[in-house]
């Protein structure tokens, strides 16, 4: 019976969340429609989506496996750089748009759970702070091997330099796909708030029927205690590959949406280095670590802060530093979530009403 009731507020609560997502959607289109919209949110409606995936995505990892990955960024740039790579390269022989996509978002996710299953499988038997240092450095190479290779297409095939583009030797009429620190230019802008938005909801369905199924609960007994899970005969190195791969083949999804997205893919530090896996990490804490709907929640409003505190000029950061001290002693400090478990927001909002009832009583009777 107890199961029964766990299982329908899990079911309950993922309802929940997905109507949250379909009512933000709805509620978009009829502003965007309606003309009320800026072209600043509509600019930020898809990476609202791909920072949320991000942010499930990594919540697998550090929430319901309890491994800290710090090399999230660059799964996404692995993601983000076969699916623009692909899409540049079919451009005339596969015209049709939904099919180049669809192809490119599942090479993207292929190519991200390849690199995941290849570095998990090394660094996997690393805890703690070795952990978060090795996948630090993964991030960190992925994205210095990129900013360095150089790919062009003639008629004769594919050339690869590693210096730069003039060791190329294409022949004449070649197109440089991919340069250098300048990355891959011209990738179509296939990615819609529709399609994101859809993903979204896809790798949601997908991470939480994993945690809710029997191997997502032989890796929450991992993250509660090792000895204990490998004591009753669970696989410790199978289960937790498997977390990771899924996890990094969602970045790559993410990653393809991004490219997707800005027509251009710039493999610099700024795109896909040390501060966008920190980034991801705190939407992950501040969220709530193995709660996913709080991921979701906190990478959009920590995506929206910063945009729209702009006209606070160089206060903008102070206060959007200061915000999140609040929200960190809020999720994390022990008297606020006594609070919270014994005053939830039904609680409170019966409480409003009340009151509102008895001052509407007690001045009906100052009248009489």
């Amino acid at each position: 019976m107890t199961k029964i009731k766990e299982l329908n507020k899990s079911t309950r609560n993922n309802i929940i969340t997905l109507g949250i997502i379909l009512v933000f959607y709805v509620l978009c289109q009829i502003l965007i429609a309606a003309g009320v919209m800026s072209n600043l949110m509509q600019g930020l409606l898809v990476p609202l989506c791909y920072y949320s995936i991000l942010a499930v995505s990594l919540n697998l990892t550090v929430g319901i496996l309890g491994e800290l990955s710090l090399g999230h960024a660059g799964f996404m740039c692995i993601g983000a750089f076969t699916g623009a790579f692909f899409t540049r390269c079919t451009e005339d022989s596969i015209p049709n748009v939904f099919i180049r996509y669809t192809i490119a978002v599942l090479i993207g996710a292929i190519f991200a759970a390849l690199f995941g299953g290849l570095i998990g499988v090394v660094v996997l038997r690393l805890r703690g702070d070795y952990l978060a240092i090795v996948t630090l450095a993964f991030g960190e190479i992925v994205k210095n091997i990129i900013n360095a290779l150089y790919i062009g297409i003639d008629e004769k095939g594919f050339h690869i330099s590693l210096q730069d583009a003039s060791n190329l030797k294409m022949a004449e009429g070649g197109d440089i796909i991919v340069n250098g620190a300048k990355g891959i230019t011209g990738t179509s802008r296939d990615t819609t708030f529709t399609i994101a938005i859809l993903l979204l909801i896809l790798v949601y369905v997908i991470i939480v029927n994993l945690i809710n199924s029997r191997s997502g609960r032989a890796i929450m007994a991992i993250r509660d205690n090792r000895i204990a899970a490998e004591s009753v005969g669970i696989d410790i190195t199978r289960f937790k590959l498997l977390a990771f791969t899924i996890s990094a083949a969602m970045a790559g999804v993410a990653g393809v949406l991004y490219s997707h997205n800005i027509s251009s893919l710039v493999a610099t530090p700024k795109n896909f280095g040390y501060n966008m896996s920190i980034m991801i990490l705190v939407f992950v804490v501040l969220g709530g670590v193995g709660n996913i709907r709080g991921s979701i929640i906190a990478a959009v409003i920590l995506t929206l802060l910063p945009e729209y505190l702009r006209f606070l000029a160089d206060y903008r950061m102070l206060i959007y530093a200061i915000v999140l001290i609040v929200m960190m002693i809020f999720n994390w400090n022990p008297a606020c979530i006594t609070w919270r478990k014994n005053h939830s927001f039904k609680d409170i909002l019966q409480s409003v009403f009340k009151n509102k009832k008895e001052e509407a009583k007690a001045s009906g009777k100052e009248e009489a």
